[in-house]
């Protein structure tokens, strides 16, 4: 296993990232996984031995199962791991059980130590936007359970680029936390937050977690252009996260030949593909059992080519986009040629 820099931390996680969402498989969530504690014990105990040192949950995965299921296969080890949990989602039925106001702020990360069995969270993430709650709220709610101990740092995830400059923007005037990382979809198929997001993160020196690497399990190599959704499977019966099929098939046709020259299957090139970006910190992967899990480390140790990378970023290259497009045209020219 290797390990990265997680921003400007000082923390090193391992670049894959164990995440629980299949643990519980309560309500919505089943249909995600239902990996009860057994199993997940397994799963667990393997992503340790394989030297994986960072593991990623949320409150409202399984409506807490999940956090409780973790904290349990964890138990003793947790005090050697980077735990990440989120907050946000609804957690009960009354109008304020939900959202990134101060009251659920403060009332969540309670209820998630407990069902952790911990007395602090290392990265504490919100999981999207609320509309209805201003940034700045959140962001001091979010610097008073640093400052409470019972977070060390923060994240977000699935925020616009401008909502992530607003927000941190805000905590530097104000001298409080501010976001250290950002859990995000990204995946050879969809390379949309290329355009406004990467830059923004190398600018602030924020790390990238990337959620569902395999599009869903669509980069999984059980798909493509001419087959059906094997049954069982999660896009079977979810189709999330939203990708365009047709760019997806020709990526996945240019994977299954790199993984032919090396012997390996398409879910480890895609999974490889990923970790060859510089801006990528870590995977999420989240198996169902230890066959999946197994081949999820596997592609750790699978390093493609300058020429297989180059053919693979050709088959999945973005559309220009003004002003994208712009910007480079009038900075061709900056730099003088005599300049090293």
């Amino acid at each position: 296993m290797h390990y990265r820099a997680f921003g400007r931390t000082g923390l090193y996680v391992s670049e894959l990232c164990f995440g629980a969402m299949t643990f519980g498989g309560k309500g919505f969530w089943e249909v995600v996984g239902t990996t009860a504690q057994q199993e997940a014990d397994r799963l667990v105990g393997a992503s340790l031995e394989a030297g994986i040192n960072f593991f990623d949950t949320a409150n409202v995965y399984s409506h807490g199962e999940s956090e409780k299921i973790l904290g349990k296969a964890l138990g003793s080890k947790r005090k050697d791991v980077i735990l990440a949990t989120k907050v946000r989602g609804r957690m009960g039925q009354g109008p304020n059980d939900t959202g990134l106001s101060r009251g659920h702020i403060m009332a969540s990360i309670d209820e998630s130590l407990e069902r952790l069995g911990t007395d602090w969270v290392d990265l504490y993430q919100i999981h999207g936007v609320d509309s209805a709650t201003p940034l700045d709220e959140t962001m001091r709610a979010l610097e008073d359970v640093v400052c409470s101990g019972k977070v060390r740092y923060i994240g977000c995830s699935n925020l616009a680029a401008w909502q992530i400059a607003k927000a941190n923007g805000i905590s530097e005037r104000h001298d409080w936390a501010r976001f250290d990382s950002l859990q995000a979809y990204y995946t050879i198929a969809g390379r949309d937050l290329e355009r406004e997001i990467v830059p923004l993160l190398n600018d602030q020196q924020m790390a990238l977690m990337v959620w569902s690497p395999l599009a869903g399990g669509l980069l999984s190599g059980k798909f493509g252009r001419d087959q059906k959704a094997p049954e069982g499977t999660r896009r079977a019966s979810f189709d999330f996260p939203i990708v365009n099929k047709e760019r997806a098939y020709d990526c996945i046709d240019a994977m299954r030949k790199v993984g032919e020259a090396h012997g390996t299957s398409v879910a480890r090139v895609a999974l490889a593909w990923l970790l060859a970006k510089k801006h990528v910190t870590t995977i999420i992967i989240g198996a169902k059992n230890e066959d999946q899990l197994k081949d999820n480390l596997a592609a750790t140790d699978l390093v493609l080519t300058a020429d297989e990378i180059a053919s693979l970023d050709k088959v999945s290259e973005l559309p220009p986009e003004y002003p994208g497009w712009m910007i480079a045209f009038q900075d061709r020219d900056r730099v003088p040629p005599n300049v090293r």
